[in-house]
């Protein structure tokens, strides 16, 4: 082998050394990138689930309630109305004065009455209304502590820090203090959050109300849009003559899919609020606005799951006699349908994070009350969050992140099921 074709050799090793070294680089930097957004993930859920774990557990006093006759049922009628509008916070405050009887004072009072929740009285309420024959007896029962009673016993608040810079004083320490000794204070499974609705107070609060309104919005969302994408589908990819008003259509299909989502608040505000007169704030008026912008992405998937068919599917059902319609329904379409079902689940775990359309049509209403069904008020989990990460109060602040847990946890389930659906219906050819 002459000098010159040595040296080409030598050129054409080093250049691929370097080539190869470059491809170790890149390798090198994806896996870093790969790596980086992996723990930047793992930071932001660590960070939500330690904020929101202690919101799965909430603080309860347990009081030797006297259903005294003369508060609940002074005439002894014992009419529903009579008992539903008696002052159960009374009885609640006076089994803490049995407790505590040193305090004398009426601002002690006011103080050690702080203790408690509001929410004590409501309780006490649906006990006697579910079982009259409570009134004249006593019982113990555990009610709701104040969020700040919550936070000192989750560790959030500082004992040791001055007395004027602590939500509590001295005295309701001491008083807590002595509420554990006696083993009459503890933290419970917070039950409450998943069967409540929103509440001004944070140990109040729950979900139950936010929950119901997503089930309801998404499944009406199902409704509308799953039949009308697959059927805009099927007819624009299979039956459709190819011209610029089909290509127009197309365009503004893909286009429609980049819209802003608050687009369609506003739209949804103009045509189903303003024009058709749809009740503000419901379930139906919210699955509306959202069928209009999942609409774009389910078709689109549904297209190209339609294209993953091969054209040998359609000749053969021709071949055998088929006509064009039954051969898109009964061979095209159960071929296709993985990918159709996995766009819907995708559109709609994008339909379930949407918080802007749903604040233009006036899903953000303070709403206590459980929606019932798709004409009641309600508002939606993503809301829901949006209204508490806005509250002053710091036990909000673990329940936002709490409900930010169980949003994710139903957008995993989401786009589990969908992977699932597209291994279990999913065929070779």
């Amino acid at each position: 082998m002459n000098n010159a074709n040595r040296r080409v050799i030598d050129i054409v090793n080093a250049s691929l050394a370097k080539r190869h070294a470059k491809e170790r680089r890149f390798r090198r930097m994806g896996m870093v990138a790969v790596g980086l957004g992996l723990l930047f993930v793992l930071v932001l859920f660590a960070d939500i689930f330690l904020k929101g774990a202690p919101a799965f557990q909430q603080t309860y006093i347990r009081l030797q309630i006297n259903y005294d006759a003369a508060v609940i049922d002074p005439d002894g009628s014992s009419q529903p109305d009579t008992l539903a509008f008696a002052d159960y916070q009374a009885l609640a405050r006076q089994s803490l004065l049995e407790i505590f009887p040193d305090v004398k004072e009426r601002r002690a009072k006011r103080d050690l009455y702080k203790l408690i929740s509001p929410g004590a009285g409501q309780e006490l309420r649906k006990r006697v209304l579910e079982n009259p024959n409570l009134i004249g007896t006593k019982e113990a029962v555990w009610v709701l502590a104040d969020d700040d009673v919550d936070m000192l016993m989750k560790g959030k608040i500082d004992r040791n820090a001055v007395e004027s810079k602590r939500r509590l004083d001295n005295k309701s320490l001491a008083w807590i203090d002595q509420l554990e000794q006696r083993g009459d204070i503890e933290k419970r499974f917070n039950s409450a959050f998943f069967t409540s609705g929103d509440s001004r107070q944070p140990e109040q609060a729950g979900i139950a109300g936010a929950l119901m309104g997503s089930f309801f919005t998404l499944l009406l969302t199902l409704l509308f849009s799953f039949p009308i994408a697959v059927g805009s589908a099927i007819y624009l990819e299979e039956f459709a003559p190819k011209n610029k008003w089909t290509d127009l259509i197309e365009i503004n299909i893909n286009n429609l899919a980049a819209v802003p989502s608050i687009i369609f608040g506003l739209l949804g505000l103009a045509v189903f609020i303003n024009f058709f007169g749809v009740p503000r704030s419901t379930p139906l008026v919210g699955a509306l606005v959202l069928t209009l912008m999942t609409l774009p992405t389910i078709i689109i998937a549904s297209r190209s799951a339609l294209k993953s068919v091969p054209p040998s599917i359609r000749e053969a059902a021709l071949g055998v006699g088929a006509s064009p319609l039954q051969t898109r329904l009964h061979h095209v379409l159960p071929l296709a349908l993985p990918g159709m079902l996995t766009g819907t689940i995708i559109g709609m775990a994008q339909a379930l994070g949407e918080t802007a359309p749903l604040l233009m049509i006036g899903m953000i209403a303070f709403i206590v009350d459980v929606p019932q069904g798709i004409s009641d008020p309600a508002t939606v989990l993503p809301v829901q969050i949006f209204l508490w990460a806005d509250s002053p109060e710091r036990a909000f602040v673990e329940r936002t992140s709490a409900a930010i847990m169980v949003l994710i946890g139903f957008l995993i389930a989401m786009n589990t099921t969908a992977v699932l659906l597209r291994k279990r219906f999913e065929r070779r050819w």
